[in-house]
């Protein structure tokens, strides 16, 4: 998949673009590794939910890489989950794979990547995204309810898990 910039303007800290990739990305995966040692960090092991890199394809899936001054330093994307839709009452894509690396935080980068993450979402007919997170990531958490997230039904993997939190939002 050729990378595309979706949107590009002046940000919080830097020049800010976003740029619609595959999640096989070498940039992107170098953030999922990032990623993945910061949940060892926070909860002492790796996310294990299953993730198959073609989920984030169009037009059923989307994912995007953020980028300050041209260097990738946030990711996130969305996968249709129809199986999800009666539960939430819409067609429903998850969002999945959602960081802004730690040093860049507190700079409303997350919230810009969201926003492109929804625009992108409901140019794809998709009514409802729902998303789960951890109860100790409690600026995720904000961010979400700040942005119109309301909590949901559990669902996948980490259902049965104390720490997970479910949230989704009407586009």
């Amino acid at each position: 998949m050729t990378a595309s910039t979706t949107g590009s303007r002046p940000g919080p800290a830097g020049d800010w673009a976003v740029e619609r990739v595959a999640f096989a990305d070498t940039r992107v995966q170098a953030l999922v590794t990032e990623v993945q040692a910061y949940y060892v960090q926070i909860y002492g092991g790796p996310d294990d939910s299953p993730v198959d890199p073609t989920e984030f394809d169009p037009p059923l899936g989307h994912f995007l890489l953020g980028l300050l001054d041209g260097s990738p330093v946030a990711m996130g994307g969305w996968r249709r989950r129809p199986e999800l839709d009666e539960l939430v009452g819409g067609r429903c894509a998850e969002v999945k794979r959602m960081f802004v690396s730690p040093t860049l935080r507190r700079r409303g980068l997350a919230r810009l990547l969201l926003t492109a993450l929804e625009d992108s979402a409901r140019d794809a007919d998709v009514e409802v995204l729902a998303l789960e997170t951890g109860s100790v990531q409690t600026e995720a958490i904000a961010l979400y309810e700040s942005a119109g997230y309301q909590p949901t039904a559990r669902f996948g993997h980490y259902a049965d898990s104390e720490l997970a939190r479910y949230y989704a939002k009407r586009l």
